[in-house]
């Protein structure tokens, strides 16, 4: 694992050296190439909590009262979603919805559709809520905040890991997070991962071997 800590944190200085200075603070791409990998077979879903938050996602919440720390839509409000052009409008704004669980079965009857296929249905993994205390609300937003969602679908997996202006050894440590996960979920394990990548949005990728 030093090894490969020592690899990525020579990468970020080579990304930092060769790239062209943007106008934008841009986005750390993790690609990890797979071999011996089957989408039918071998795929898989993987919620992973990095340890330094990328950024603040865009989320809405489905709860009986509104709460002042999320975007809420009230069952009251369900009905102004017949409309196929507000839901859409809807999905697009917001990139991860969370719901409190005895509500879950209108959401499905009047989102399922939508957001299913988009992959954004509140999920008992993260975004469902027994209990919409402010505390707990506040949780699981921080909890959205630091987690992304691995589901293969091609024998290549990218994730943002990072943005330009994070500390490297921040970068380093949600890569790691996310490769330690990986290996715990591939069926062969290491032997699974033909090598991996780092990139900025803008730059050529610095391909690292396992």
């Amino acid at each position: 694992m030093a090894e490969l800590q020592e690899k990525l944190e020579q990468s970020l200085k080579d990304l930092r050296e060769n790239s062209k200075e943007r106008k934008f603070n841009q986005t750390v791409d993790l690609i990890v190439n797979l071999q011996k990998f089957s989408v039918k077979k071998d795929s898989f879903n993987a919620f992973i909590t990095l340890p330094y938050k990328i950024k603040d996602k865009r989320i809405a919440a489905f709860l009986e009262v509104k709460n002042k720390n999320v975007d809420t839509i009230t069952p009251e409000e369900f009905k102004k979603y017949s409309d196929k052009k507000e839901i859409k409008k809807l999905t697009k704004k917001y990139e991860f919805f969370m719901s409190q669980a005895n509500l879950m079965p209108k959401v499905a009857s009047t989102f399922g559709r939508y957001l299913g296929p988009k992959g954004k249905m509140p999920s008992p993994q993260l975004g469902i809520v027994n209990n919409p205390d402010e505390k707990t609300i506040n949780e699981t937003i921080q909890k959205i905040n630091t987690s992304i969602k691995i589901r293969p679908k091609e024998a290549s997996i990218k994730v943002s890991i990072g943005k330009q202006d994070m500390e490297d050894k921040k970068i380093i440590e949600n890569t790691m997070a996310v490769y330690n996960t990986l290996l715990k979920h591939l069926s062969k394990g290491k032997d699974n991962i033909k090598n991996i990548e780092l990139k900025f949005t803008m730059s050529k990728p610095q391909k690292i071997k396992i």
